[in-house]
Protein backbone atom coordinates (compact mmCIF):
# COMPACT_ATOMS: atom_id res chain seq x y z
CA UNK A 1 0.00 0.00 0.00
CA UNK A 2 1.12 3.27 -0.96
CA UNK A 3 2.06 5.86 2.15
CA UNK A 4 0.33 9.68 1.54
CA UNK A 5 1.90 12.26 3.28
CA UNK A 6 -0.70 15.21 4.49
CA UNK A 7 0.98 19.27 4.31
CA UNK A 8 -1.23 21.40 6.52
CA UNK A 9 -3.78 20.31 9.34
CA UNK A 10 -5.86 23.05 9.58
CA UNK A 11 -9.67 22.38 10.30
CA UNK A 12 -10.03 21.30 6.63
CA UNK A 13 -6.61 19.79 6.42
CA UNK A 14 -7.28 17.39 9.30
CA UNK A 15 -10.62 16.79 8.20
CA UNK A 16 -9.15 15.03 4.83
CA UNK A 17 -6.30 13.53 6.95
CA UNK A 18 -8.19 11.53 8.38
CA UNK A 19 -10.26 10.21 5.42
CA UNK A 20 -6.92 9.07 4.20
CA UNK A 21 -6.64 7.09 7.50
CA UNK A 22 -10.10 5.29 7.33
CA UNK A 23 -8.66 4.28 4.17
CA UNK A 24 -6.23 2.65 6.21
CA UNK A 25 -3.19 4.36 4.13
CA UNK A 26 0.10 5.11 6.46
CA UNK A 27 0.07 8.89 6.90
CA UNK A 28 2.88 10.72 7.59
CA UNK A 29 1.85 14.49 8.08
CA UNK A 30 3.59 18.22 8.54
CA UNK A 31 2.04 21.14 9.77
CA UNK A 32 4.22 24.37 10.71
CA UNK A 33 1.62 24.25 13.53
CA UNK A 34 3.42 21.85 16.08
CA UNK A 35 0.21 21.80 18.13
CA UNK A 36 -1.92 21.24 15.22
CA UNK A 37 -3.60 17.67 13.97
CA UNK A 38 -3.85 16.08 17.40
CA UNK A 39 -6.59 14.10 16.32
CA UNK A 40 -4.54 12.66 13.47
CA UNK A 41 -1.82 12.15 15.31
CA UNK A 42 -4.12 9.99 18.00
CA UNK A 43 -5.18 7.46 15.07
CA UNK A 44 -1.70 6.92 14.24
CA UNK A 45 -0.18 9.76 12.02
CA UNK A 46 3.51 9.96 11.97
CA UNK A 47 5.05 13.53 12.73
CA UNK A 48 7.70 14.82 9.96
CA UNK A 49 9.73 17.68 10.56
CA UNK A 50 9.62 19.24 7.39
CA UNK A 51 8.17 19.22 3.62
CA UNK A 52 11.79 17.73 2.46
CA UNK A 53 11.34 15.03 5.59
CA UNK A 54 7.87 13.83 4.55
CA UNK A 55 8.30 13.62 0.73
CA UNK A 56 11.22 11.23 1.58
CA UNK A 57 8.97 9.43 3.64
CA UNK A 58 5.67 9.30 1.02
CA UNK A 59 4.39 8.25 -2.66
CA UNK A 60 2.17 10.76 -2.80
CA UNK A 61 1.58 14.17 -0.68
CA UNK A 62 -1.21 16.32 -0.50
CA UNK A 63 -0.88 19.79 0.65
CA UNK A 64 -3.48 21.85 2.18
CA UNK A 65 -2.45 25.30 3.56
CA UNK A 66 -3.45 28.87 3.87
CA UNK A 67 -1.85 30.46 0.38
CA UNK A 68 0.38 31.32 -2.12
CA UNK A 69 3.47 32.38 0.50
CA UNK A 70 2.92 29.16 2.34
CA UNK A 71 2.75 26.68 -0.29
CA UNK A 72 5.82 28.41 -2.00
CA UNK A 73 7.76 27.71 1.11
CA UNK A 74 6.40 24.09 1.18
CA UNK A 75 8.15 23.82 -2.83
CA UNK A 76 11.08 26.08 -2.87
CA UNK A 77 11.60 26.50 0.98
CA UNK A 78 14.92 25.33 2.70
CA UNK A 79 13.61 22.36 3.18
CA UNK A 80 10.97 22.17 1.28
CA UNK A 81 9.95 19.18 -1.24
CA UNK A 82 11.88 20.81 -4.47
CA UNK A 83 15.25 20.23 -1.83
CA UNK A 84 15.35 16.76 -2.05
CA UNK A 85 14.31 13.96 -5.39
CA UNK A 86 10.78 14.10 -6.45
CA UNK A 87 11.13 11.43 -9.16
CA UNK A 88 8.27 9.30 -9.47
CA UNK A 89 6.52 11.19 -6.43
CA UNK A 90 2.55 12.60 -6.66
CA UNK A 91 1.58 16.03 -5.56
CA UNK A 92 -1.93 16.90 -5.31
CA UNK A 93 -2.74 20.19 -3.54
CA UNK A 94 -5.92 21.39 -1.76
CA UNK A 95 -4.84 24.89 -1.46
CA UNK A 96 -6.53 28.02 -2.99
CA UNK A 97 -3.84 30.07 -4.31
CA UNK A 98 -2.42 31.52 -7.49
CA UNK A 99 -3.01 29.85 -11.07
CA UNK A 100 0.42 31.40 -12.05
CA UNK A 101 2.17 30.70 -9.15
CA UNK A 102 1.15 27.16 -8.83
CA UNK A 103 1.56 26.29 -12.70
CA UNK A 104 5.07 27.68 -12.12
CA UNK A 105 5.48 25.34 -8.90
CA UNK A 106 3.77 22.57 -10.59
CA UNK A 107 6.26 23.04 -13.84
CA UNK A 108 9.86 22.60 -11.40
CA UNK A 109 7.99 19.89 -9.61
CA UNK A 110 7.39 17.79 -12.86
CA UNK A 111 11.07 18.67 -14.21
CA UNK A 112 12.65 17.40 -10.93
CA UNK A 113 10.36 13.96 -11.88
CA UNK A 114 7.31 14.36 -10.14
CA UNK A 115 3.70 14.35 -11.18
CA UNK A 116 1.33 17.53 -10.00
CA UNK A 117 -2.43 17.35 -9.70
CA UNK A 118 -4.11 20.67 -8.32
CA UNK A 119 -7.74 19.72 -6.53
CA UNK A 120 -8.79 22.60 -4.48
CA UNK A 121 -11.83 21.90 -2.86
CA UNK A 122 -15.19 23.90 -2.80
CA UNK A 123 -17.86 23.05 -0.09
CA UNK A 124 -17.39 23.54 3.56
CA UNK A 125 -15.73 21.78 6.50
CA UNK A 126 -18.85 18.80 7.32
CA UNK A 127 -18.25 18.08 3.65
CA UNK A 128 -15.15 17.42 3.91
CA UNK A 129 -15.34 15.50 7.27
CA UNK A 130 -18.04 13.16 5.62
CA UNK A 131 -15.38 13.32 2.12
CA UNK A 132 -17.78 14.11 0.05
CA UNK A 133 -16.59 17.29 -0.77
CA UNK A 134 -15.98 18.71 -4.78
CA UNK A 135 -12.00 18.82 -5.77
CA UNK A 136 -11.75 20.87 -9.15
CA UNK A 137 -9.21 18.73 -10.58
CA UNK A 138 -6.69 19.70 -13.33
CA UNK A 139 -3.54 17.65 -14.49
CA UNK A 140 -2.34 14.99 -17.18
CA UNK A 141 -3.94 12.29 -17.88
CA UNK A 142 -1.24 10.50 -16.09
CA UNK A 143 -0.81 12.49 -13.10
CA UNK A 144 -4.58 12.48 -12.48
CA UNK A 145 -4.99 8.40 -12.98
CA UNK A 146 -2.23 8.16 -10.30
CA UNK A 147 -3.37 10.30 -7.48
CA UNK A 148 -7.05 8.95 -8.53
CA UNK A 149 -7.04 6.40 -5.35
CA UNK A 150 -6.18 9.10 -3.09
CA UNK A 151 -8.44 11.77 -4.66
CA UNK A 152 -11.51 9.02 -4.53
CA UNK A 153 -11.10 8.88 -0.75
CA UNK A 154 -11.09 12.30 -0.05
CA UNK A 155 -13.95 14.12 -2.32
CA UNK A 156 -15.79 14.53 -5.87
CA UNK A 157 -13.42 15.46 -8.88
CA UNK A 158 -14.73 17.14 -11.30
CA UNK A 159 -12.24 17.06 -14.04
CA UNK A 160 -11.34 20.85 -15.80
CA UNK A 161 -8.26 20.56 -17.80
CA UNK A 162 -4.61 20.68 -17.68
CA UNK A 163 -2.62 22.06 -14.56
CA UNK A 164 -3.68 25.35 -13.22
CA UNK A 165 -7.23 25.37 -14.18
CA UNK A 166 -8.42 23.92 -10.50
CA UNK A 167 -7.42 26.67 -9.44
CA UNK A 168 -9.17 29.13 -11.85
CA UNK A 169 -12.12 27.03 -11.23
CA UNK A 170 -12.06 27.47 -7.13
CA UNK A 171 -11.64 31.29 -7.49
CA UNK A 172 -14.52 31.86 -9.76
CA UNK A 173 -16.34 29.50 -7.78
CA UNK A 174 -15.68 31.80 -4.63
CA UNK A 175 -16.11 34.90 -6.79
CA UNK A 176 -19.58 33.92 -6.91
CA UNK A 177 -19.24 32.28 -3.18
CA UNK A 178 -18.85 35.55 -1.51
CA UNK A 179 -21.18 37.49 -3.25
CA UNK A 180 -23.71 35.60 -2.73
CA UNK A 181 -23.08 35.59 0.98
CA UNK A 182 -22.56 39.54 0.91
CA UNK A 183 -25.89 39.95 -0.47
CA UNK A 184 -28.42 37.15 1.47
CA UNK A 185 -27.80 39.81 4.25
CA UNK A 186 -29.69 41.91 2.88
CA UNK A 187 -32.34 39.90 1.43
CA UNK A 188 -33.05 38.25 4.62
CA UNK A 189 -33.10 41.63 6.79
CA UNK A 190 -35.45 43.51 3.92
CA UNK A 191 -38.14 40.55 4.24
CA UNK A 192 -38.04 40.83 8.23
CA UNK A 193 -38.45 44.28 8.36
CA UNK A 194 -41.19 44.15 5.45
CA UNK A 195 -43.17 41.19 7.52
CA UNK A 196 -41.72 37.74 6.50
CA UNK A 197 -40.31 35.88 9.12
CA UNK A 198 -36.67 34.34 8.59
CA UNK A 199 -37.29 30.96 8.68
CA UNK A 200 -40.34 31.28 6.53
CA UNK A 201 -38.08 33.62 4.19
CA UNK A 202 -35.70 30.32 3.90
CA UNK A 203 -38.42 27.32 3.02
CA UNK A 204 -39.88 29.82 0.35
CA UNK A 205 -37.00 30.41 -0.91
CA UNK A 206 -35.38 27.04 -1.53
CA UNK A 207 -36.12 25.73 -4.96
CA UNK A 208 -36.60 29.16 -6.41
CA UNK A 209 -34.47 31.48 -9.09
CA UNK A 210 -33.11 32.56 -5.74
CA UNK A 211 -31.53 29.60 -4.56
CA UNK A 212 -27.93 28.52 -3.58
CA UNK A 213 -25.38 26.80 -1.50
CA UNK A 214 -25.11 29.59 0.83
CA UNK A 215 -28.78 29.91 0.90
CA UNK A 216 -29.11 25.79 1.67
CA UNK A 217 -26.12 25.42 4.13
CA UNK A 218 -24.91 29.01 5.10
CA UNK A 219 -28.16 30.72 6.51
CA UNK A 220 -28.32 28.16 9.51
CA UNK A 221 -25.29 29.98 10.83
CA UNK A 222 -27.28 33.27 10.69
CA UNK A 223 -29.85 31.17 12.40
CA UNK A 224 -28.19 29.47 15.00
CA UNK A 225 -26.31 33.24 15.93
CA UNK A 226 -22.73 31.66 15.52
CA UNK A 227 -21.96 32.92 11.71
CA UNK A 228 -19.73 29.72 11.16
CA UNK A 229 -15.76 30.63 12.52
CA UNK A 230 -15.08 27.42 10.75
CA UNK A 231 -14.41 29.78 7.92
CA UNK A 232 -13.09 32.48 8.89
CA UNK A 233 -13.49 36.38 7.72
CA UNK A 234 -9.60 36.40 6.94
CA UNK A 235 -10.07 33.33 4.90
CA UNK A 236 -12.67 34.59 3.09
CA UNK A 237 -10.31 37.68 2.85
CA UNK A 238 -7.22 35.86 1.47
CA UNK A 239 -9.91 34.50 -1.44
CA UNK A 240 -11.05 37.95 -2.47
CA UNK A 241 -7.35 38.94 -2.81
CA UNK A 242 -6.35 36.17 -4.97
CA UNK A 243 -9.90 36.82 -7.14
CA UNK A 244 -8.66 40.73 -7.44
CA UNK A 245 -5.24 39.14 -9.10
CA UNK A 246 -6.91 37.05 -11.18
CA UNK A 247 -9.25 39.84 -12.61
CA UNK A 248 -6.43 42.35 -13.04
CA UNK A 249 -4.74 40.12 -14.96
CA UNK A 250 -7.44 39.46 -17.33
CA UNK A 251 -9.01 42.73 -17.01
CA UNK A 252 -12.46 41.98 -16.76
CA UNK A 253 -15.24 44.54 -14.87
CA UNK A 254 -15.89 43.42 -11.20
CA UNK A 255 -18.43 45.68 -9.71
CA UNK A 256 -20.47 43.24 -7.71
CA UNK A 257 -16.83 41.13 -6.66
CA UNK A 258 -15.42 44.73 -5.94
CA UNK A 259 -18.26 45.35 -3.17
CA UNK A 260 -18.64 42.16 -1.71
CA UNK A 261 -15.06 42.65 -0.99
CA UNK A 262 -15.66 45.56 0.71
CA UNK A 263 -18.26 44.47 2.53
CA UNK A 264 -15.55 41.37 3.97
CA UNK A 265 -13.45 44.09 4.71
CA UNK A 266 -16.17 46.05 7.15
CA UNK A 267 -16.75 42.65 8.17
CA UNK A 268 -12.96 42.23 9.68
CA UNK A 269 -12.87 45.82 11.17
CA UNK A 270 -15.99 45.20 12.85
CA UNK A 271 -15.31 41.33 14.27
CA UNK A 272 -11.91 40.37 13.49
CA UNK A 273 -10.21 37.91 11.24
CA UNK A 274 -11.12 35.25 13.73
CA UNK A 275 -15.22 36.08 13.01
CA UNK A 276 -17.19 33.53 10.82
CA UNK A 277 -18.01 34.66 7.05
CA UNK A 278 -21.23 34.84 7.47
CA UNK A 279 -20.62 37.98 9.72
CA UNK A 280 -21.13 39.93 6.50
CA UNK A 281 -24.96 39.70 7.13
CA UNK A 282 -24.91 40.18 10.71
CA UNK A 283 -23.58 43.88 9.57
CA UNK A 284 -27.07 44.43 7.52
CA UNK A 285 -28.72 42.54 10.51
CA UNK A 286 -27.24 45.23 13.65
CA UNK A 287 -27.12 48.27 11.08
CA UNK A 288 -30.92 47.53 10.94
CA UNK A 289 -31.32 46.70 14.16
CA UNK A 290 -33.21 43.72 13.87
CA UNK A 291 -32.09 39.68 15.05
CA UNK A 292 -32.46 36.96 12.73
CA UNK A 293 -31.63 33.93 15.09
CA UNK A 294 -34.33 30.82 14.67
CA UNK A 295 -34.68 28.57 17.30
CA UNK A 296 -34.00 25.24 16.02
CA UNK A 297 -31.78 21.98 15.66
CA UNK A 298 -29.09 23.75 13.77
CA UNK A 299 -26.18 21.62 13.39
CA UNK A 300 -22.86 23.60 12.93
CA UNK A 301 -20.26 21.91 10.33
CA UNK A 302 -17.69 21.36 13.10
CA UNK A 303 -20.32 19.27 14.73
CA UNK A 304 -20.98 16.60 11.80
CA UNK A 305 -20.01 13.31 11.68
CA UNK A 306 -18.02 10.80 9.16
CA UNK A 307 -20.60 8.55 7.76
CA UNK A 308 -18.33 5.66 10.13
CA UNK A 309 -17.92 7.34 13.22
CA UNK A 310 -20.47 6.73 15.93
Amino acid sequence: MKKIGMIGLGNMGSAVARNIQRANYPLYIYDINKEAGKNVIDYGGIVTHSPKELLNEVDIVVSMVFGPKEIEDVLKGENGMLQTSCKDKIWIDLTTSSPTLMRSLAKEFEESGGYAVDAPVTGSLDSAIRGDMIMFVGGSEIAIEKAKEVLDRIGKTRRVGKYGNGYVAKLVNNQLWKIHASAIGEAMVLAKKAGLEPDVWWEVMKGGAADSFVLHHDVPSIFAGHYDPSFRVELALKDLDLIQELIKEHNTRAELTNSAHERFKEAKKRYGDDAGEMTVCKLIEEDANVNLQVDGNWIAPWEVKHPNDK
